[in-house]
Order: structure tokens, then sequence, then C-alpha cells
């Protein structure tokens, strides 16, 4: 019969107290994210203050303070390869479980993160601490009072089955659905005759585990199995056919290798004539394996099958009897059960998990649209500035222009200004001339003729009188012809 169960971290299956382990590392303590001194908490105080002061506390904490708390404790058990992360660990488990205080009614005031960490201390459990895993506030305390399975993916109301065996009523935390009777472990094993169930009772155990406690023993008759929690046995001969017939078609050579190395283990020291037969026929599989690997897989596959044939012909009453079939297919049906439930759990946080791959392409993709809309946005900006640029070039060029004219323009103003001001000079002398002229005595017309001659002299053209006073015979022409007191000058 196969089995499979979720065993997501655990030592031993059972939590271990080490009395002399020392106080918990610095490595523990979350500092920074703006939390004051007095606010700042570490997992020793998780593990030991009361559960209200923690939780007032974690109230007034920020998330990233709390996951970075959460993801400490993760790493010290991810990691029990690193001496001082076991002995943290133990330390911690040990101050939890000295406490009389953490029963259902007080943790059920405490706050998530804090229930969380006190969990994953407890069961020496790190998916009680995944991001992508969350469990209700009551469930959480139920694992921690052993109300309900540890195990994620089985997560039963314990007792289990509402079973009264004296396994599952004296050991705390026990579910028959998905741990072994031996050693309370659970893990990933599925199909596999690692696990042997009990026709009986239905409990489970390794098969290392029964093999270490000498569950597995010869009968009166055949190799049989003595179930450590009801104490009846079952044969293994008709429980390792039912693995095989269920399960061989789909194992890869490797997992076909191991499974004829579980049953040679068992058969090894068989007394009777079938379990002979089948510890000879797994030795040697086994070695037609090692040799041909994977180009045989298939047809020992097929050997073994026909081989469990021939031994049912070989006993007909077993075969009309169906002896060990029944059990098998009830409990493979428990199995399917489990499997269904994990796999809807699985494709739970598959599903979360394509959301999340989703949200975030579409995040990169917003982001890439708003670079390019930002560079396109920069590339016309930098047209904009080249043409204020040029047009600034073409207004300063424009008022270097305007400024030359407006200096053209000036000294044209002061050349007009310099030749009224000689116009000026010419007037006051012919007035002082005028002036003389009245005070002789030699006739008042000659001087009147005299002053209406320099008046028309001052109201004569510029050009005239300088060519005039240059000797231009063009200019005395003039003189001669329209201006006769010229010639007095």
């Amino acid at each position: 019969m196969a089995k499979k169960i979720l065993e997501t971290n655990n030592i031993n299956g059972k939590s271990h107290i080490n009395e002399n382990c020392p106080q918990v590392h610095q490595s523990s303590v979350v500092t920074g994210h703006g939390v004051s001194s007095a606010d700042m908490i570490s997992l020793q105080d998780v593990a030991t203050e009361k559960v209200e002061i923690i939780s007032q506390k974690m109230h007034r904490l920020p998330d990233e303070f709390l996951q970075q708390l959460k993801k400490n404790l993760r790493v010290i058990l991810v990691g029990y390869s690193v001496p001082q992360n076991l002995e943290e660990f133990f330390h911690l488990h040990r101050l939890v479980h000295t406490r009389s205080d953490l029963d259902a009614k007080t943790l059920a005031h405490a706050h998530k993160v804090q229930l969380e960490i006190l969990v994953a201390i407890s069961t020496g459990i790190f998916a009680f601490l995944h991001p992508n895993i969350s469990l209700s506030q009551t469930a959480l305390v139920e694992v921690f009072v052993h109300k309900r399975c540890r195990n994620l993916t089985c997560q039963s109301q314990l007792p289990a089955n509402d079973c009264t065996c004296g396994v599952c009523t004296q050991r705390k935390g026990f579910c028959n659905v998905c741990m072994c009777v031996a050693c309370n472990k659970f893990d990933f094993q599925a199909n596999t005759c690692r696990w042997i169930g009990c026709n009986p009772c239905s409990h489970w155990t390794h098969f290392d585990c029964a093999i270490r406690d000498g569950n597995i023993r010869m009968g009166p008759s055949e190799m049989l199995f003595v179930c450590r929690a009801c104490s009846q046995a079952s044969e293994l001969l008709g429980w390792v056919k039912g693995v095989f017939q269920h399960c061989a078609s789909a194992w890869e050579p490797d997992v076909l290798l191991r499974e004829l190395d579980f049953v040679s283990r068992i058969f090894h020291a068989s007394e009777d004539q079938r379990g002979q037969k089948l510890f000879c026929k797994c030795e040697d599989l086994k070695e037609k394996l090692k040799r041909g690997g994977i180009m045989h897989s298939k047809a020992a596959s097929r050997d073994i099958l026909m081989f469990f044939r021939e031994l049912e012909q070989e006993s007909p009453k077993r075969l009309e009897n169906g002896e060990g079939g029944g059990a098998i297919a009830v409990a493979f049906n428990q199995i399917e059960v489990v499997l269904q439930d994990v796999l809807r759990k699985m494709e739970m946080v598959c599903d979360e998990k394509k959301r999340m791959y989703e949200k975030a392409r579409l995040a990169v993709q917003d982001c890439d649209i708003e670079f390019l809309d930002n560079a396109k946005e920069v590339a016309e900006l930098k047209r904009d500035m080249q043409e204020r640029k040029l047009e600034i070039e073409e207004l300063v060029k424009g008022a270097r222009l305007k400024h030359a004219e407006a200096d053209r323009f000036q000294l044209m103003s002061n050349e007009a200004n310099r030749e009224a001001e000689k116009h000026y000079l010419l007037f006051e002398k012919i007035k002082l001339q005028e002036s003389t002229s009245s005070r002789t005595s030699q006739g008042e017309s000659c001087g009147a003729e005299r002053s209406g001659e320099d008046f028309d002299m001052l109201m004569y053209p510029k050009t005239h009188i300088n060519l005039l006073n240059n000797g231009h015979p063009k200019a005395e022409s003039l003189a001669n012809e329209g201006q006769p007191f010229m010639k007095f000058l």
C-alpha cells in the first residue's frame, strides 16, 4: 500500500529539549524599520514574555518588522546543519514548552504573527512562517494545543477519525492519518513500500522504524507486520503485492530499484517458500536493473507483476479469500483522499503564484510603457529646447543689428547737431557784423541792404557756401546770378 504525507520540517518527529543550550543569539533580534527601542522585540521575548504584552507591542509594530522577525526564525529552522542555529532552536523550544500560561484561552488573544512564531517554535516546522501559507487564528491555536494535526496538508482534528487507541489518546499531537506510530514523523513519500499500514486499525509505520523495532517478523507460516498501536498482525506478501500492482507501472528505474530493496529486506529472513521465492526474485531484478538501467525498468515491472500472479495461482485458497486485498483497497481509498487534498492545496498555491506572476508581469509592462512615454517626453523637451535656443540666437542676432542701426542713427544725429551749431555760430557772426555796421555813419540804407544780404547768406544752402569757400566755379556763377551779396564775402 502506498502512503503520502507532507512533512514541511520537523526534528526527528518530536520536540527535543537541551537544558544546556546557550541564550538566543543576536541574529534573532530585529532592528531598524524606524522602531523605537522600547517597542523592539526579539524571538526570545516572544518565547518568554506574556502573551498580552507581546500582542500589544506587535499591534504597534510595522508589518515589515514582523515579517523580518518571522524570517529570522525561518532561517534558524531551515539551517539545522549549523550548530548555532540548532542550539538556538533548542533554547527557544525549551522556553516555550516550560511555560504554563500558553493555553487555548490565552492564545486566543495573541497576535497572528505571535501565534505563528509560537507554533513554529513548538513544532519545529518552518512552513507555518511561509508568506504564502496562512492558517486561521483558531487553527493555529488548535495546532499549538495538539487539537489539530501539525501536518499542513492533513490538518485533521485530533484524535483523527475519533480513534480511541492508546497511541492516539495519550500521544500529544499524533495523527493516525499521516504520522508514523513509531517516530511521529510524516514525509513526502507516496506510492511506496516505505510506509506499512495496519489492516485492522489503519495506523501507519515507516518501513525502517518497523525493521528497527522488530515489528516485521516471521509468523507461523509467513512474514508478518505487528502494529505497535493495536498489536494486531498483518501478512506482508499481500501488502507488497498490492503496492506493486497499483504503483509499479509509474515508478522510475531508481524508484523501482529502491522498492525492490525494501521487499528484499522484508523477506530476506522469510522461512516460507513464497517469501523465499519473492526474495530471490527481487535480488535477481535488482541485479538486472543495475546492469541495464532504464532499458530494463519496464521489463522488470512486468516481470515482478507476473511473478505475483504466479504466486496467486499457487495459492487458490488465498486468492478466493482475498486475504489482504480488501484491506489494501480500503487503505488505497484513504490514500486517494489524502492525495486529492494535497493536490487541491498545491493547485491553490500554484494559482496564487500565477496571480502574483501575472500581477508582476503587468507591473513591469506598465513600467516599460511609462518609460517609453517618459523617453518620448524627454525627446520632445530636447527638441523644444533646441528650437528655443535657435529662437534666442535669432533674437540676439536681431538685437545686435538693431543696436548697430541705433549707433548709426546716433552718429547721424551727432553730425546734424554739429551742422546746426555751425549755422548758429554763423548767424551770430552775421548779427555781430550788423551791429558793427549800424554804428558807422556811412549810410543807414547801405547798412540795411547789407543786413538783408547777410540774412540771405544765412539761408543760403550750406553746400553752396562750401563750394564758394573752396573756390568752385559753379558756386561762383550761382552767386553772380542770384546772390550778388556773395561777392562781398
